[in-house]
């Protein structure tokens, strides 16, 4: 059946989510005993993956639990595949294809369907989109990737297209994007039913050009989007790096890392004195040395009393310049007088 070689979440949906699927996964009436027939075991060995799979992130501790289940109880659900070279080329189901190697099953279940290049790639987006744990950047590159199918438009071209359209909304250009293309776009959107193509090109497109550090921390589900976006303001890598593990450690909220993001947003020129200082305090609050080695904090306090020495030196001078100007001052006033 369907549900065989879908995600939970979609196991969960009902009759009519399904229909509204139909056009954009490829989903017909007629699907489900077809492929029902053509469920059979084949070796593990014949299953080859596809050149490029749209998920790149496995939990480590969701896929352990995985293959725990499927060496107790094999794998309930069959993989979806299609028939090539002799072999068959995964399409669908790739957790379960890892946890069975993983548990070396000699054999696995699968549904064969005969499915081109385009229509394989649409399998497999279509049921990552569906995942319960989808983070923003694995959404964000699936629908740009289904969009590009569907537009037969390399990425770059689809975001154009996009730009495009807003711009022409906005009365900035003419209309320049074909009417089809524009209704394809429109279609896609409404039939996933998550964002619209101007929220999509307005908060989701910018997270593929953040830091690497700051994509890889969404991939792994560490951290919401959100924050991420709010953190990317640190233009100092070091600064930047140090603030992401400070709000994936203690959970920080959006509101607090907003703050910490205000406290010490550098300019670009990070070498003048001001920056330096702000760079110096924020390293000496993420080390937390009079906690975690004391003797490295008993230096420190000796160089903050030094620094202390010399402010008190400092405003001690300037009290008593301004002492000598209040006296010189009142000379003047007296011979004046």
């Amino acid at each position: 059946s369907i549900s065989s070689m879908t995600s939970p979440k979609i196991n969960q949906k009902t009759n009519s989510d399904r229909r509204q699927l139909k056009n954009i996964a490829l989903f017909s009436d007629d699907d489900e005993p077809s492929l029902g027939k053509s469920l059979t075991h084949v070796p593990i060995a014949q299953i080859v993956l596809p050149p490029k799979q749209p998920r790149r992130y496995f939990d480590a501790e969701k896929m352990q639990s995985l293959i725990e289940s499927v060496k107790k109880e094999g794998i309930l659900q069959p993989i979806l595949v299609r028939p090539l070279d002799g072999k068959y080329e995964l399409v669908a189901g790739e957790r379960r294809y890892r946890a069975a190697l993983e548990a070396q099953l000699a054999e696995i279940p699968i549904i064969s369907k005969i499915l081109s290049d385009e229509e394989a790639s649409q399998y497999a987006l279509i049921e990552n989109l569906q995942r319960e744990d989808l983070n923003a950047i694995e959404e964000t590159e699936g629908i740009l990737e289904l969009l590009a199918i569907k537009l037969n438009l390399p990425t770059e071209e689809v975001i154009s297209r996009l730009n495009q359209i807003a711009n022409t909304k906005r009365g900035i250009t003419d209309n320049v994007v074909r009417n089809e293309e524009i209704q394809i776009i429109e279609e896609v959107f409404k039939q996933l039913g998550r964002l619209s193509a101007e929220s999509f090109r307005t908060h989701r497109l910018s997270l593929l050009k953040l830091p690497s550090e700051l994509l890889n921390a969404i991939r792994q589900g560490k951290i919401e989007y959100t924050k991420v976006k709010e953190i990317a303001k640190v233009r100092d890598e070091t600064l930047r790096i140090q603030l992401l593990e400070e709000a994936i450690e203690n959970n920080l909220s959006l509101s607090e890392i907003k703050k910490q993001v205000a406290a010490f947003r550098l300019p670009s020129d990070t070498t003048s004195p001001k920056s330096q200082i702000q760079i110096i305090t924020h390293r000496l609050n993420q080390a937390k040395l009079w906690e975690k080695d004391k003797k490295a904090w008993k230096k420190v306090e000796g160089l903050l009393e030094k620094i202390e020495k010399v402010l008190s030196e400092t405003q001690t001078n300037t009290s008593l310049q301004k002492e000598k100007i209040a006296e010189i001052d009142r000379t003047i006033l007296n011979e004046i007088s």
